[in-house]
């Protein structure tokens, strides 16, 4: 039996160190810089009055009492139910009863609301410029360079996604171009990141949320909700429930373990 050729590539070893350590020193820079431009940016959220702060809170203390039910005696449970139900029904809860049963206010006229899209505005260019910016000098100075092989065999599925800018059918998947190692980079650089900067840092929340993109759950609160519909389906969500508790017999079940 014949055995297939082991195809061999001569390149210069010094694109190891003049392309790949650019672009990843590069990378770490721009994650640093962004992180420091985005806490320049971002102002402090400003307080809830307490009448939102309430809507909240009884929205959520709703979710609780369904969430953990089964914690509370039958009698608890029924009582503290009811009052909810009744509560959310009436719309004792809401911010702005007067606007019950009318659509939500536009949130282009609420300046709460468009602090929040301004927010929201910066994080999106603080992440687009740099992005743009670095794949263009990638595309000007390193774009056809292949870099680096790795030393484990891949199918080839993997060939469009280590060999963007390299239009070779023959090339075996292994090797990888010098734009795949910028895309690398950019998803694979979180736990540097977070070593040099904390957990809780921008440029690794950036990185996730463009690895998260596609459909959104929607918003608990937010601009464009109505929170009397809101009230209204958890107040349902809560009349459906079969109530068990695991109270139910534990003095007997105490008495059984220790008998055992």
């Amino acid at each position: 039996m014949a055995q297939v050729p082991v195809q061999t590539i001569h390149r210069d070893p010094q694109l190891f160190y003049w392309i790949l350590f650019p672009i990843t020193i590069v990378m770490i820079l721009t994650g640093i810089l962004r992180h420091y431009a985005t806490v320049l940016m971002s102002s402090a959220p400003k307080p809830l009055d307490l009448r939102s702060t309430r809507e909240q809170r009884s929205l959520l203390h709703g979710i609780s009492l369904r969430t953990n039910f089964h914690v509370l005696s039958p009698r608890s449970f029924h009582s503290r139910r009811d009052a909810v139900i009744t509560a959310y029904e009436s719309g004792a809860y809401l911010k702005d009863p007067e606007r019950k049963g009318q659509p939500p206010a536009n949130p282009m006229t609420d300046p709460s609301s468009m602090d929040g899209m301004m927010g929201m505005m910066k994080n999106q260019m603080a992440m687009i410029i740099p992005n743009t910016l670095i794949m263009s000098w990638i595309n000007a100075f390193f774009s056809g360079y292949v870099i680096m092989k790795l030393p484990f065999p891949l199918t080839i599925k993997f060939k469009s996604m280590l060999q963007a800018g390299v239009g070779t059918k023959d090339m075996d998947p292994r090797w990888m171009s010098s734009i795949s190692w910028y895309f690398l980079c950019m998803f694979g650089l979180q736990s540097v990141f977070n070593f040099l900067l904390g957990n809780d840092n921008a440029a690794s929340q950036m990185a996730q949320q463009m690895g998260q993109m596609g459909p959104q759950a929607p918003q608990m609160f937010g601009p464009g909700v109505d929170p009397n519909k809101q009230f209204l389906a958890e107040a349902e969500n809560l009349a459906v429930i079969e109530h068990h508790s695991v109270l139910h017999g534990v003095e007997q079940r105490l008495l059984e373990g220790i008998r055992v």
